[in-house]
């Protein structure tokens, strides 16, 4: 996943040494997308025959990025931000390193691609004191009158609207963001700087790379620049919850509580129109057993996003675990039918808990 937006929980300063490691330092911009010899080489020979139709071509450069015997074989890691020269050597892409390679490639073979982005996505995680919420990149190629979408990752992302054309800027300013991300889970805060520097250099009106940039200078124990970096979030983006978040936690941390109320405020209106956010709340009070907040948190998300597969999947658990398993039955073939021909791996756990379900019968 790519586009990693901080939310600095409880975010305390940690000492920082005075420069970034020659081993972190970022790369020039001109660098990530460079294509090494070999590997356009292989293009030449595998995917530009002379003849060959655009559609042709397309369909080979697929195949050659494929995990087949035949294809490069690049295996999908979360954390492979990486450059299209370093991806081509050790074979490891994320989605917004498989789109580099993607986009490099077809320039190679003369098509018309171009990167997209999906602005809000049901990807998070939390590592120490920080959440990590993310949203996610892929390549789309026009042939014509048509035009085709190329993802690695459409098999898991759940986007709460459709993919949008962006700048090859944004795209990499993207890749110095999420390097300037994995760069503070190493503690490396110059070089997560450094990198963050050059993200909005490239595009300074990306509102993720200036709220993570407050949280890297939280951590740096810049207080200050910390509120002028998600104030300035804010200013390109008014609802942005990673901001609004990180300006509650930096005032509530300070003292400020009429500031920290007025924030809170906001941000409370903007989760209350996250599906996301009550996904997210409804899974954590099912974990904690309480089914009846869980059903309600669920059926919160489903009236702000229905066509989720996954959230009728979550209500069915709720309903079920409470007992209700005629309720739990209809959404689970609510889930069934919006599976069905988009992922073949949740549509077949459903129908097993379906089946589950009409074979125990009850109410």
């Amino acid at each position: 996943m790519i586009g990693w937006a901080l939310a600095a929980a409880l975010a305390l300063s940690t000492p920082a040494v005075e420069h970034a490691s020659l081993e972190h330092a970022p790369p020039d911009p001109a660098q990530l997308m460079a294509v090494p010899p070999a590997l356009r080489a292989l293009v030449q020979e595998r995917v530009n025959a002379p003849g060959r139709s655009q559609s042709q071509r397309l369909r080979r450069l697929i195949g050659l990025m494929s995990t087949s015997q035949d294809g490069l074989r690049l295996e999908y890691q979360d954390d492979a931000t990486q450059t299209v020269e370093q991806a081509y050597l050790n074979r490891q892409v994320n989605c917004l390193t498989y789109t580099l390679v993607f986009l490099a490639l077809a320039r190679e073979a003369g098509l018309d691609a171009y990167p997209q982005e999906i602005d809000e996505t049901l990807s998070w995680q939390q590592r120490q004191d920080v959440v990590y919420r993310s949203n996610h990149v892929n390549a789309a190629v026009r042939l014509g009158a048509q035009r085709y979408v190329v993802d690695v990752g459409s098999s898991f992302v759940i986007g709460r609207h459709p993919a949008h054309v962006i700048s090859e800027q944004r795209l990499l300013a993207q890749y110095y963001n999420n390097r300037a991300a994995q760069l503070m889970v190493l503690d490396d805060l110059p070089a997560a700087l450094a990198h963050a520097d050059i993200s909005l250099e490239l595009d300074p009106a990306y509102p993720t790379t200036w709220s993570n940039t407050g949280v890297l200078r939280l951590h740096s124990g810049d207080l200050a620049g910390a509120e002028r970096a998600y104030a300035t979030a804010l200013s390109l983006a008014p609802e942005h919850s990673s901001a609004l978040f990180n300006l509650v936690a930096l005032y509530k941390r300070s003292g400020d509580h009429e500031r920290e109320a007025q924030f809170q405020r906001r941000l409370d209106k903007v989760q209350s129109r996250d599906p996301f956010h009550q996904f997210m709340l409804a899974m954590q009070f099912e974990q904690r057993g309480d089914y009846a907040q869980a059903i309600k948190r669920y059926q919160r998300a489903i009236r702000l996003h229905g066509g989720e597969h996954r959230f009728y999947h979550g209500l069915a658990r709720a309903y079920a675990q409470a007992g209700n398993s005629r309720s739990a039955r209809r959404a689970l073939q609510r889930a069934v039918a919006l599976a069905a021909g988009k992922d073949e791996a949740a549509l077949a756990q459903y129908r097993a808990m379906l089946h589950g379900l009409l074979a125990a019968g009850g109410s």
